[in-house]
């Protein structure tokens, strides 16, 4: 009987550790095929320069804090702006996450562009950007948007891109990476999952949380202000 519940035991053991490393080799495999299908979608400033009928550049939201960009997002915000001023394109649509009264992602990052003396109608918020997927699905048909550079992180970037493309989008993507943050460490391994999560959804193809009317990005930024 002891006998029996020891290699039962060992049976569960084996089984366990077996579908935890399937699991780990499945995460690993999805999260390299995403980085390999877009890394040649990685140009620089200049080469961004080059593109031609570019609808807008893409600044993803992330972490605000007293009503002042994170140091991520204002590194982010700096590039987007700094491509503008170059001609790269000329509209910037700011997603990310106002899901909330009193979170308000995008409204600061409008802000903080117009400070830097970008018009206040160039600049489209998307105030239901609440994820990488979302925003870009948003961006295809609520902004009508087809060609993009996107603006983010290089680490976030893989996906960003691999959303964009995976929903028909002609994206492009210049990193925003003058520094190291603090705790890159947890979000690199966030990402992996991320991808992972990413992958499947570009299979399936959920709708946002919200969509709604069209504001093509031909028009003026100023029908997206809510303040």
């Amino acid at each position: 009987m002891k006998r029996s519940i020891k290699c039962m035991i060992k049976i569960i053991i084996i089984v366990t550790a077996g579908l935890g490393l399937t699991g780990i080799l499945t995460l690993l495999c999805f999260n390299s095929y995403v980085k390999a299908s877009v890394k040649n979608r990685i140009i620089t400033s200049e080469e961004a320069g080059d593109l031609r009928n570019v609808d807008c550049i893409l600044i993803l939201g992330a972490g605000v804090r007293d009503n002042k960009p994170s140091l991520m997002l204002e590194d982010r915000l700096d590039l987007g702006i700094e491509l503008y001023k170059t001609g790269v394109s000329n509209r910037i649509l700011m997603s990310g996450d106002h899901g909330r009264v009193e979170y308000d992602e995008v409204n600061i990052m409008k802000q903080y562009a117009i400070d830097q003396g970008v018009p206040s109608e160039d600049i489209f918020m998307d105030h239901a950007g609440f994820s990488t997927y979302e925003s870009f699905y948003r961006a295809r048909d609520i902004f009508q948007a087809d060609t993009i550079v996107i603006v983010t992180q290089q680490y976030h970037m893989y996906r960003a891109l691999y959303d964009g493309k995976g929903l028909g989008l002609n994206v492009y993507g210049v990193t925003a990476d003058p520094q190291i943050y603090q705790g890159q460490a947890k979000r690199n391994a966030r990402e992996i999952l991320a991808r992972a999560k990413d992958f499947l959804y570009i299979i399936a193809k959920p709708k946002p949380t919200y969509l709604g009317d069209t504001i093509p990005l031909s028009g003026d930024g100023d029908i997206t202000n809510d303040k």
